[in-house]
Parts: C-alpha cells; sequence; structure tokens
C-alpha cells in the first residue's frame, strides 16, 4: 500500500453488456467516464456480436461470473457512482439488485435498455417486472426514452403530456426519479422530462442535432448522469451536464462515417484531465 497517497480518481462502475461495435454499452459507458475525469469499472451481464446495422447475437455471462466481477471491484475499488444498463434476464436483475443492497451502493443511474437502436429487442418479458419491483427503489433516476417508458407503462407516447403522464405512474410505481427522453417525439426542438419524487417537473429543452450517428446515446446520457454524481453534482445539475456532454458528442461526431449504419458519437470531443477527490 503507497503510504504517500491522498487522492483518490471519481470511481464509477458500469453494470451492462458489450457491444462489440464499440458504439455502445460498456464501450461506450468507458469512453464517457474517462472523458469526464472519471475511473470506470465494469461489471459485464452480457456479450452481444453487434455493428452499426444491428445486433446479432446475445450471450448472457454467467451469473456467478457477474457476481465475481461485482464482488472484486467493489470490495477492492469501491464505487462512487453506479450505471446499470442492459439487464436482458430475471435472473440478471435480481443478481445485480441484490449486490447493490449487499454493499449499499449510492448514486445508481439505471438506464431500462430495452430496445436497441435498430429495433433488436434487448430483454426478456420476465425481467421488466422484476426490473421494476426489485431496481426502480434503488436508483436515484431511472432513464427510459420513449419507446421503453411506452413499454413500461403499456401505452404510446406521442407527447409531453404523454411523457409527464408516464414519469408520474413510474414514480408511482417506486422510481425515486426519472427522466423521460423524449428525443423519438417529432419536432425540431428534442424536450426531456426529468421529475423527481415530490418534487415539480423541469423540463430541458433543446435544438434537434442532424445526425445518422446516435448509436449509444442513451448508455451515453446515462453514463455521463453517473460520472457527474460521482462528481458530487446534484441530480438536476447532473442531468443538465450530460445533456451538454452528449449533444456535443453528436455534434462532433455528426460529420464521420463509421460503419454502414447508424454510427457511434464522438465520446473523445473534450477530454477532461483525471479529477482527483481527496482520500477517505
Amino acid at each position: 500500500m503507497n503510504s504517500i497517497a491522498a487522492f483518490q480518481y471519481p470511481r464509477v462502475l458500469s453494470i451492462a453488456g458489450s457491444d462489440s461495435g464499440g458504439g455502445a454499452g460498456i464501450q461506450a459507458d468507458l469512453k464517457t467516464f474517462a472523458a469526464l475525469g472519471c475511473y470506470g469499472m465494469t461489471a459485464i451481464t452480457a456479450l452481444t456480436a453487434q455493428n452499426t446495422l444491428g445486433v446479432r447475437s446475445i450471450h448472457a455471462v454467467p451469473l456467478e461470473i457477474l457476481t465475481d466481477q461485482l464482488e472484486a471491484v467493489i470490495e477492492d475499488i469501491g464505487v462512487d457512482a453506479v450505471k446499470i444498463g442492459m439487464l436482458h434476464s430475471a435472473e440478471t436483475v435480481r443478481t445485480v439488485a441484490a449486490a447493490l443492497k449487499r454493499h449499499q451502493l449510492q448514486k445508481v443511474v439505471l438506464d431500462p435498455v430495452m430496445i436497441a437502436t435498430s429495433g433488436a429487442k434487448l430483454i426478456d418479458d420476465a425481467a421488466i417486472d422484476v426490473l421494476v419491483r426489485e431496481l426502480f427503489p434503488l436508483a436515484a433516476v431511472v432513464t427510459p426514452n420513449l419507446d421503453e417508458a411506452a413499454l413500461l407503462v403499456k401505452q404510446a407516447l406521442k407527447s409531453e403530456a404523454d411523457m409527464e403522464a408516464a414519469a408520474r405512474q413510474l414514480i408511482e410505481r417506486g422510481a425515486n426519479a426519472v427522466l423521460v427522453k423524449g428525443g423519438h417525439l417529432a419536432g425540431t426542438t428534442v424536450s426531456d422530462l426529468l421529475l423527481a419524487r415530490g418534487a415539480a417537473p423541469l423540463w430541458m429543452r433543446a435544438p434537434r442535432i442532424a445526425s445518422d450517428n446516435t448509436h449509444g446515446t442513451g448508455c451515453t446520457l446515462s453514463s455521463a448522469i453517473a460520472a457527474h454524481l460521482a462528481l458530487d453534482a446534484e441530480l438536476p445539475q447532473a442531468v443538465a451536464r450530460a445533456r451538454e456532454f452528449v449533444r456535443g458528442a453528436l455534434t462532433a461526431g455528426a460529420r464521420v462515417r463509421t460503419g454502414g449504419g447508424s454510427g457511434p458519437l464522438n465520446h473523445g470531443y473534450a477530454p477532461q484531465p483525471m479529477r482527483l477527490h481527496p482520500l477517505s
């Protein structure tokens, strides 16, 4: 042990699936953590074979290996914030929930990854109810996009009023705060809604960015929120800063060609140096 050490990095753990194409999942999360000056760690839930055109196959990581990954990084390195992404099965959800409770992990951002950008479904039907029951109460914020929120509330969302109604329903079902992302609504403005339990709705609006490279946008946003929570931002500030990062990455990557489909963001457009926190 280094007796002269006085600092530690802000530590962010991603619990998610691996994207072989590098644009989403674990790979996008690690790029985001690094770009925002945080130290990233991973617990991989599934291996996917995918590229910018779509998902070819998904292979679940055995639960004992997932548990070992979680225990290894939490026990030794420690965790300041958590981003949770793809949890494809009810058993995986329960395994992650048990680890969060066992180690009393805080500042958890739950991105309920259910549908890929390509339209492929990434979660078992049985896992959805378990996700709501087991993980919603443990998360500081849940970040569904329009399609995922619609799947959770079992009705189509076609307006800002629908988004707010869905957010309130998810709060009633146990979420502490919900960020409903409205990027799939038509129009030249993108509207996102942050609703925390007991608080007034907070709408965040910005002009739509023209780009075909949107693969991994949701993963990047949720991991950026987790990074800013690890950097001690309050939730509204963390969401606002994360949105700024994603908008910058979208803009910087809009004119780049990567693959034949929906390409990745430019996560490295404005990298920050590694931050230092006093050693606790």
